[in-house]
């Protein structure tokens, strides 16, 4: 236990599992590996994030939403919160599908060994993954979706993770992408124009070749997202 950015941090089980699977101290990112990076996994009493977290989270606060600092608004956010009237029975999480072929490197293994699964492959057919630069929490489902609470198991963690040969450095989303694998009924995937991603570093970087289809985006943007330090068109 320490303190973290004013905040007291407590590294327990659940921490401990998913900042293994899902973080890297790596120079570019030396935040992800960071116990604040996982903030959204889990509401109280399974908070593995920062003991007083909960008091942000009271009981009463029944959904938030969640957003990157990079991004860009071109409609009144309360058009996003509307989403949440689109969840599904059993949803828990807004999210949209990752834009670039990250996923595709990172299942790299699984893919080799399952060539025919939709594991990180492009849209509308496969599962790129998602990307939680804007991110819908209904902390209500969180709180009573049993499906979701067990996913909260370190043991339940680590399986998914030997099961994919998972090893990623995104924190939060890589959990959110590993369990919707699994389980895609507890995400309501937002729309691209709820969060057009910007970066284009893995065109450069070994995927130019299936890049197009995992960027693609059409319609009307509504939040633009400078990822990875993108310049954001002013128009």
């Amino acid at each position: 236990m320490y303190l973290s950015g004013g905040l007291l941090v407590d590294e327990g089980p659940l921490f401990q599992a998913v900042s293994l699977h899902y973080s890297a101290r790596i120079i570019q990112y030396p935040f992800l590996h960071l116990p604040l990076h996982f903030l959204s996994v889990a509401e109280p009493p399974r908070m593995c994030v920062c003991l007083i977290i909960v008091l942000f989270f009271p009981p009463e606060i029944l959904r938030i939403i969640q957003l990157d600092l990079d991004l860009k608004y071109k409609t009144n956010i309360r058009e996003l919160f509307e989403e949440f009237d689109n969840f599904l029975p059993g949803a828990v999480i807004g999210i949209a599908r990752e834009m670039q072929p990250v996923y595709r490197h990172t299942f790299w293994q699984f893919r080799h060994e399952n060539p025919k699964t939709r594991v990180g492959g492009p849209p509308p057919e496969g599962l790129p993954g998602f990307n939680s630069g804007v991110m819908l929490l209904n902390l209500e489902a969180m709180r009573q979706s049993p499906l979701y609470g067990r996913l909260l198991e370190p043991a339940q963690v680590q399986q998914l993770a030997d099961k994919y040969h998972f090893r990623g450095h995104l924190g939060d989303q890589d959990f959110f992408t590993m369990i919707g694998m699994e389980h895609p009924e507890l995400f309501h995937v937002l729309d691209c124009t709820w969060n057009r991603q910007l970066c284009t570093w893995w065109r450069d970087h070994g995927y130019r070749d299936v890049f197009d289809a995992y960027f693609r985006c059409e319609g009307h943007v509504r939040i633009y997202h400078g990822n990875c330090n993108t310049p954001i068109p002013e128009a």
